[in-house]
């Protein structure tokens, strides 16, 4: 994957998690990074992994700290991106958030939040970014998730933002296809980051949740990392991938091919 040397490449919720070792990932392959997230400090300690794994002479990774859902935080971060680099070749969609719950249980003020980070903030980044990935022939990652096409009890929310998520993904990558533009997703299925405690999950539920995958909720009885999540959007971004757009990747152990929605 080192045709993504000196590409630029825009990741939003790089701070932690998925997002951060995406970010890693392509500074280690030689991308010119836009980095946004939230939190200063974790989005610091990225780029500070960044530089210290990419090679020489690569140009330092520049932070926006940003909110999504935010309009002019996200022009912001474009006008900010294009000024420094000049141009893009790749945005990475991975800013996301999730909060249990039922459809007895989960409030409209919930749902809209869910709805305006995992969907509408990334239909706002899009539209800004596409004339410029128009222009270098560039690619879209979006990050997913099995609950786009899974569905998962107690997780109403979530799941309809992520198969919605997943039609986005379809949709633009039928609308840029002649213009040289591939759009693709990652739907990863259990993963070590905070975003199951964060999104409400109890410690008690995460442990057990652990003991369902090691049980085969995931054939290959793990959980996921990170930088194999990551591993795979570097090769959806990467010319190597030039005939493969309207794709959903599943980096889920098997999830999707069984007959059980966990």
């Amino acid at each position: 994957m080192n045709d993504l040397v000196g590409k630029v490449a825009l990741i939003t919720g790089a701070s932690t998690g998925i997002g951060a070792a995406t970010a890693i990932v392509f500074a280690r392959l030689g991308a010119k990074l836009s980095l946004t997230g939230r939190n200063e400090a974790n989005l610091k300690r990225t780029s500070d992994e960044c530089v210290h794994v990419q090679p020489a002479k690569t140009e330092q990774p520049l932070m926006v700290r940003a909110d999504v859902t935010s309009e002019a935080d996200v022009n912001k971060l474009v006008d900010a991106t294009i000024k420094k680099f000049g141009r893009l070749d790749i945005l990475v969609n991975n800013a996301g958030i999730n909060e249990r719950g039922s459809i007895e249980s989960t409030s409209l003020e919930q749902y809209d939040r869910i709805m305006n980070v995992n969907v509408r903030s990334v239909y706002h980044l899009t539209m800004l970014c596409v004339p410029y990935l128009i222009k270098t022939r560039g690619n879209i990652v979006n990050v997913s998730s099995i609950a786009g096409s899974r569905s998962l009890s107690n997780e109403i929310a979530y799941s309809v933002s992520k198969s919605a998520l997943d039609q986005l993904t379809s949709c633009a990558a039928l609308d840029l296809a002649s213009k040289g533009v591939r759009v693709n997703s990652v739907n990863p299925g259990f993963i070590f980051t905070d975003i199951h405690t964060r999104g409400g999950m109890s410690d008690e539920e995460y442990a057990k949740f652990i003991e369902k995958i090691k049980g085969g909720v995931h054939p290959l009885r793990r959980g996921g990392d990170p930088e194999e999540v990551a591993q795979a959007i570097a090769f959806l971004a990467a010319d190597k991938a030039s005939f493969i757009t309207g794709e959903y990747l599943h980096v889920d152990g098997g999830w999707h091919a069984t007959t059980s929605a966990g």
